[in-house]
Formats: structure tokens, sequence, C-alpha cells
């Protein structure tokens, strides 16, 4: 490969006079632009003909990481494969070509489409009703918990301004709380990594509105002592909010409307197969208990991420009743597998049967002086994505591992010899560790320089400016 073409920026490619491209005759005419619209000098364009600009960003295009070309085991986030016919039916021009402002009457198949998907999420999550107006899983917690808010207030209880928050939560939970105009109240959690039911007692007055649960929680265990939870928190007259980021393992288990939950979101974009990468697309449809449908806020005027729903849907019809049952279950099985697999040589601080994701607290052997972020640079080398790291802050090191029912148990073996090797190497080759990555085009860079300071320019662009 020419590294001139790989490791360089457009514009160090560029020469002067260079073109790949051409410009058809005006048909036009020539209008004046006024002249405070004017640059006062030619923007610096790069110049490359269009044999260089394709090798160019091609070539950065391989760097790019993603389900689709290996193994993804972060943890939290649900980096499932997206079968390719949920990308065929979310391109169908039927679909993809609606403007969100056409009339009512010309868009019924895609209210027909959002109907079905909310009976089926109904189904699968024993809610009584879904909007799908929120754009993201955070913006799904911030939806329900307005809910929340308009349920009480609608009955005079305006005193109730607290939310009760897992030591082990997302970090969206607080946030969309404080957002929403409530004060957070947390709640420990025991040795296991359950909530702390004592503690939870203690906390639980008239000026509780809600309590917001993960399930399995962000250590990847269930948390056995819901239906005792859920009572005492409705006993105080307060809601039971389920944090649905983690619902994968939950398909085909259990629902939680049945385990006592009154509002719920969904991160579609996790649960039912959508990539995800980078930043988006999402989808954070919210569910609610009977009673509850009318307090449902407008967060949007639109119904959300089309796209995504319609990925959700033909997701859900490409299993189908028989077969998204089979979900949880597999997940659970390979994320136990992984674990087993690997407790020898990674410090597991809560042993146990987990469900879709598990955490390590870094290597057993603390004596090499490797650590979580030395292993997860080492990976690259191999050609894995790193798991989640630093996360939960539960523990000094972690490394949260999320396979999903998608892989095989060649990868997943494949992942287990690579995280082994790993191992026997900060034993006898520490350093070979500690200074990987060795095969990337860059090695480590400053994270905290490159978040105070970035460089989001050329400076030949900014030159003279």
């Amino acid at each position: 490969m020419n590294n001139r073409l790989y490791g360089s920026l457009i514009f160090e490619l560029s020469q002067e006079g260079r073109r790949g491209y051409s410009l058809s005759r005006n048909r036009f005419g020539d209008y004046k632009v006024p002249s405070e619209m004017r640059r006062k000098e030619d923007a610096r364009l790069p110049e490359c003909d269009e044999l260089t600009v394709v090798r160019h960003y091609t070539n950065h295009s391989a760097n790019n990481f993603g389900v689709n070309n290996g193994f993804y085991p972060l943890g939290s986030c649900t980096m499932k494969y997206n079968p390719a016919i949920d990308e065929e039916v979310a391109a169908m021009p039927e679909f993809a070509n609606l403007h969100p402002l056409q009339p009512h009457g010309t868009v019924k198949g895609a209210e027909a489409l959002c109907g079905m998907l909310s009976r089926a999420l109904q189904a699968i999550t024993g809610m009584a009703a879904f909007t799908f107006k929120p754009y993201a899983g955070a913006h799904g917690e911030l939806a329900g918990l307005m809910v929340i808010r308009a349920y009480h207030e609608s009955r005079g209880d305006v005193k109730r301004t607290k939310v009760i928050v897992p030591d082990s939560a997302h970090g969206t939970n607080p946030a969309s709380a404080s957002v929403c105009g409530l004060d957070v109240v947390e709640v420990k959690s025991r040795p296991d990594g359950t909530v702390d039911v004592d503690d939870l007692r203690g906390l639980l007055d008239d000026t509780i509105a809600a309590m917001m649960m993960t399930n399995p929680n962000t250590l990847g265990l269930f948390e056995k002592s819901i239906p005792e939870i859920a009572a005492l928190v409705h006993d105080c007259g307060a809601l039971m909010y389920y944090d649905g980021a983690n619902l994968n393992p939950m398909l085909g288990a259990c629902r939680p409307g049945d385990m006592g939950f009154d509002v719920m979101h969904i991160n579609l974009h996790k649960t039912f197969a959508t990539p995800h990468g980078g930043g988006g697309p999402g989808a954070g449809p919210v569910g609610v208990r009977h009673g509850l449908e009318q307090f449902m806020p407008m967060v949007s005027p639109y119904h959300g991420n089309f796209a995504v729903e319609m990925r959700a849907y033909a997701y859900i019809l490409s299993l189908g009743r028989e077969n998204i049952k089979y979900v949880g279950p597999l997940a659970t099985l390979n994320a136990n597998y992984i674990k087993e697999s690997l407790k020898d040589d990674y410090e597991l601080p809560i042993d146990g049967l987990c469900k879709h994701e598990f955490v390590f607290d870094g290597l057993k052997d603390k004596s090499t002086g490797v650590t979580t972020m030395d292993i997860a640079k080492r990976l690259l080398d191999y050609g894995y994505h790193a798991p989640t790291i630093y996360f939960p802050l539960l523990f000094h090191e972690s490394l949260m591992i999320e396979p999903t029912e998608s892989e095989s148990k060649e990868t997943m073996d494949g992942f287990i010899d690579v995280m082994r090797r790993i191992a026997v190497e900060a034993r006898e080759t520490p350093d070979v560790v500690k200074t990987a990555p060795h095969s990337t085009p860059i090695g480590r860079v400053d994270d905290v320089l490159a978040a105070k300071h970035p460089v989001v320019t050329y400076r030949q662009m900014c030159s003279g400016a």
C-alpha cells in the first residue's frame, strides 16, 4: 500500500492545478453575490485528481471497525449483528423516500408499520402502549420520567421530586432525572452487585417519584429482588422505571411489565439490531402500563427515527414468535462461556451466573503492572475491538465484555485464545503489552490532550486568516 496515500491528509495530497471534476455548462446566467457574503480570498481547497481521492478515502475506510468485519464485544452497548434483510427493508424507496411533512393521508403504510411494531413490543415487554417519538435511549429516559412526573402532578402530588438510582446505573439515569427537574437519590449495591433492599427501605418516603432500574444491571446480573423492590416502591406511592438498555438477554425469558415496572424505554438500536457505532442512529421508544397512556409527552413532532423502527420490525418478523425467545438464552450462554473460560487469568470480582455481559477487574496477576488500557490496546494488534473499559466505575480496572447471541463458538474461541495470550505476555514480556498497539496506523494518542485541545482544522487552511 502506498504509505503516502494511506497516512496523509487530503490537503497534503493536493497538487496545484489537479482536478477530479468537470462542471457542466452554465445554463442559468450570472448572479451577483452581495459583497458582505463573498470571501475576501478564495477558499483553500485540496486539488486532487479523482483516483487520488478515491484511493485516499478507500484506504481510510479500511480503518473502520464494525460488527460486519470483526468481533465487537463492547459491554453495555450490545453491538449485535444487523441482518442484511433489515437494511433491505429500510432501503425500500416506498419508505426511505417519505418526507416527515407529507400529507397525513399519504403515509398510511408507515403509520401501519408503527402500529404493528408497537403491538409487537407490547407483547415482548408486557406494556400497554408505546410512543416512538424519542430519538435515543437517553431521550427515552427523559420522556419516561416526564410521564412519571406528569402522573404525580395530575394527582396533586407535587412534592414527589426525587428519583432513586442504583450506584451501578448507567450515567444517563441521573443525568436524565436532573434534566427532568428531579433530584437523584443513590441506593447502594450489596457485595453481590445487586440492589441493597435494606438500604432502599430507608430511602423511601412521600418525596420519591420513582425508582430507575436496569435489569440485568450494569454488571450483567439479574436483579432477583425486583418483586420485593416493586412492592416497596409502589407502597410508598412511587412508580418503577425500567431502563431497557439491557433488554437483550430478557427476550424470551421475562417481561418488565410482568415484574411490576410502570414505565420503560427500549434501545431499539441495541436489542433489535440497528448498527449504532459512531453515535447513531438510535431510537428510544417509551412504553407504559395501563392508566399512564395519557401522560406520554410530545418530545418530538414525528415518529422518532423511522428507519430504525423499520429495521427493528424486520428483525422481529425475521425471528418470529418461535425464535425470538432464544435471543436472551443464547446471549446469556455466550457471555458465561467467555467468562468461565477466562476467569483463571482475569480477576472476576463477582462470581456466579451472569446474563448478557460480565465485568473483569483487570488481570488476576496484578504484579505485572499491565493495566486494562494496556490489554485493550494490545487487542488491536490481534484484530479485535476492545471491550468496554473502566466502566462500570465500581471496579478500578473494569473490563466489560458482551458477546451477544450472534457470535459463533469459533469466533469466541478465537477471542478467548487471544485474551489468554495477552495474559501470558503480561507475565513474560509485559513491555510488549504496555507499549501496544504495534500494528495500527498510529500508536497511543493523548486522549486528555485531544479532549481539551482538539485540532479540527488543517493549519494551512487557517494561515493568514
